[in-house]
């Protein structure tokens, strides 16, 4: 077998990327997978190689090669410069913001945003002296109305967390660039899969690794991969932090890597069927599926994006809580729980007008996201066919 390269897998398609990137089996005995390797000292034969720091890795923090081994897969996938980890999507978020600015900055964040990251905004580096103003997602070019002398970065994440507005990522990068502030994407719904950040010129796109990289719902994980202008201020940022990720995680994370596309493929299958079915439910008001010609946004998702994942969500015709409380507590295929993108499937109720501060959130009734998971598209249907009966009867 001959060793292959990045540069020789360039042409390749993700799928065979997926498999080979990050592996080198001939340095490790021949075996297919990456070993973990756990530990914080690294010894150097010699004197004047210590002094030097002299060897491939100069201490656990710094990373070893079950860590190497993703971050450059990761940047080969995500067409990016360099790749770093973090032990937790929030943590990735951070990190990056943390590596954009300094005390009496400006940013521009989505309205729309996971609502963790806003809290970070709000708290951390608010006590920073960091201003932060939200922004309609759907505010395309016209967001250089909302840049001042001392912005520094704008903030994306498209499809929005929840309520899945699309933002026009290439109209944002041009005003950024012409204003010389740094662009940041949440990227986790699409992965680079479906969406390619560093191709529409984004700086530092995130991913939590949590979700469909780990695809088991059993890791935590992020990742933060860069272009040339800013990995090595990313990279310095990280390893000012030690912000480490635990062995054992990554490589479950590169064991999720290999079979990533073909997981995505099918829940993106999946979710749309199950996305139809509910559109044509009586008790359903709209589905917020980008992959859906009804859905807003779907103009832009179809010129920028690939695919779409299993998480969409629904509004719902208006109901009392009594009815929704039975709706889904008698669910015994879909769990309730903040995550997603395991091969179980999830679902949770969400109202963003507590947090909402650029645009406003006024749905019919109850809204709720759904994670499709692996199960048979027919078992779901009937799981919520039931809910939706229990949710009828009481109104």
């Amino acid at each position: 077998m001959t060793k292959t390269t990045p540069e020789g897998r360039r042409n390749l398609h993700n799928r065979t990327k997926l498999v080979h990137a990050g592996r080198h089996p001939f340095e490790n005995y021949g075996f297919v997978n990456t070993p973990i390797y756990r530990g914080s000292t690294v010894l150097y034969p010699t004197y004047a190689d210590l002094l030097a720091r002299n060897t491939r890795f100069a201490y656990g923090t710094v990373g070893t090669p079950t860590t190497e081994a993703l971050e450059s897969a990761w940047t080969e996938i995500a067409d990016a410069a360099g790749t770093v980890l973090a032990p937790s999507g929030l943590a990735a978020i951070t990190l990056a913001l943390l590596t954009a600015v300094t005390a009496g900055d400006h940013i521009l964040v989505s309205d729309s945003v996971y609502r963790p990251t806003r809290h970070f905004c709000d708290t951390v580096l608010a006590r920073m002296g960091v201003t932060t103003t939200y922004y309609d997602p759907l505010i395309g070019g016209d967001i250089a109305a909302l840049v001042r002398p001392e912005t520094r970065l704008v903030f994306l994440e498209t499809p929005g967390s929840q309520s899945f507005e699309i933002q026009d990522v290439p109209a944002i990068v041009a005003v950024a660039k012409a204003k010389g502030l740094c662009t940041i994407l949440d990227n986790t719904w699409a992965t680079p899969l479906f969406l390619s950040p560093h191709r529409l010129g984004i700086d530092m796109a995130i991913e939590a690794g949590t979700k469909y990289l780990s695809g088991h719902s059993d890791l935590l994980l992020g990742l933060v991969s860069a272009n040339e202008a800013w990995y090595g201020r990313l990279r310095a940022t990280y390893d000012a932090f030690a912000m480490c990720p635990g062995p054992e995680d990554v490589f479950l994370a590169l064991r999720g890597l290999r079979s990533m596309e073909l997981r995505l493929r099918e829940v993106q299958r999946q979710g749309l069927i199950i996305a139809e079915w509910l559109a044509g439910r009586k008790e359903v008001a709209q589905v917020l599926h980008p992959a859906l010609p009804t859905c807003p946004g779907h103009a832009i998702w179809k010129r920028d994006f690939t695919g779409a994942s299993g998480l969409f969500s629904v509004l719902l015709a208006p109901c009392s809580q009594a009815a929704l409380a039975a709706f889904l507590d008698g669910l015994t295929l879909f769990g309730m729980g903040y995550s997603w993108g395991g091969y179980e499937s999830l679902v949770i109720p969400f109202d963003c007008r507590s947090y909402r501060t650029a645009t406003h959130w006024n749905p019919p009734g109850p809204g709720l996201r759904f994670s499709i998971g692996l199960e048979d598209t027919e078992d779901l249907k009937t799981d919520l066919a039931a809910g939706f009966a229990r949710l009828t009867a009481i109104g």
